[in-house]
């Protein structure tokens, strides 16, 4: 049992050792860059007024490019998840108007089970009354059913 704790213990000494050299590294990159920005700017207060402005502009304009340029790629994403969806969509679709179509071939005596499911809904649909809202494009198919 020491040993296994013993082994433990080193390992996670050594998983420490990792990280902290990890975030020396990242530390000492942070401060490089720091440095840099700290010189440009020092770079930047002694140019001249319009000289300042325009580097401000070319900064803003760098900075909108990139956004915009993520933006784009976020869009072309959003564009084949769209057309995704719509093919998806589609085959649903096509899926839901074969079933109506294999259910208005199939006569109602030969399948004594689905009127035993008819029954378990109207028995779950018994509280309703009154007036009934649909959409236009649904009337044929409430019609249907009605009738059925």
């Amino acid at each position: 049992v020491l040993r296994l704790l013993e082994a433990q213990l080193q390992e996670q000494r050594r998983e420490h050792e990792e990280e902290m050299e990890a975030m020396r590294n990242q530390m000492d990159l942070m401060q490089e860059e720091l440095e840099n920005q700290q010189q440009a700017f020092l770079q930047t207060l002694q140019l001249s007024p319009e000289v300042q402005v325009e580097l401000g502009l070319q900064q803003e304009i760098t900075r909108l490019t990139n956004e915009n340029l993520d933006l784009k790629e976020l869009l072309e994403k959003l564009e084949k998840n769209e057309k995704k969806l719509k093919k998806q969509l589609k085959i649903y679709m096509k899926k839901v108007q074969d079933f109506e179509a294999s259910e208005t071939v199939v006569p109602v005596e030969r399948t004594p089970h689905k009127q035993n499911m008819q029954v378990a809904v109207q028995r779950k649909e018994k509280g309703f009354q009154g007036m009934l809202e649909y959409y236009k494009e649904d009337e044929p198919l409430l019609i249907r059913n009605l009738i059925t």
